[in-house]
């Protein structure tokens, strides 16, 4: 449950008609594409938009949600199969591939995640969760932080970002990186 007021109807499809032109230009140029521009195309003034959405990343935060929502549910799920290091693994491996959605996300994917969303929430939660599991199970440091994971994930995605070839490395560097946070002898 939101604590929001419902937006009245007008409102509610100003707010539907940014997010799906925001969808489509992001998909197109870019997350950093001129938000008059998303304005525009979605038929409404720029306050209108600011109104709904104070910054850019409030906006590509609201236009990630269900990917969010659907990459922690999906990590929730599978974890009873996975040990901590795979579990984490998987985690890692899905939000580089998600932060590769629209082109130069990666960028801001650390103020995105921060802006409260519902998938943002759950995303970051489920970091968190994965992080400690791992820490109590000995196959993480103990000085490792949800923060490292995304500058890790930020890192990993600029640098496939200008080669889309490149995506099939998005597994290696992941395991680059959790060869670098495991505790020696551990899965």
């Amino acid at each position: 449950m939101s604590d929001e007021p419902a937006l009245r109807a007008d409102a509610q499809k100003n707010r539907e008609l940014i997010l799906t032109a925001a969808e489509e230009l992001f998909l197109e140029k870019g997350a950093g594409v001129p938000l008059e521009e998303v304005a525009k195309r979605a038929g409404v003034g720029i306050g209108t938009l600011y109104r709904r959405f104070p910054t850019r990343e409030a906006l590509l935060a609201a236009t990630s949600n269900e990917r969010f929502l659907s990459l922690a549910e999906t990590s929730r799920a599978r974890d009873p199969d996975l040990t901590p290091g795979d579990a984490v693994r998987a985690y890692l491996e899905e939000l580089a591939r998600n932060t590769s959605t629209y082109q130069n996300l990666a960028t801001s994917i650390g103020t995105v995640i921060q802006c409260g969303t519902p998938g943002c929430n759950a995303i970051t939660a489920e970091g968190h969760r994965l992080l400690q599991r791992g820490q109590e199970a000995g196959t993480i440091r103990s000085d490792v932080t949800y923060d490292d994971f995304i500058y890790v994930v930020t890192a990993i995605s600029i640098a496939i970002e200008n080669d889309l070839s490149s995506k099939s490395r998005i597994g290696h560097l992941v395991d680059l990186f959790l060869n670098g946070i495991s505790v020696k002898g551990s899965d």
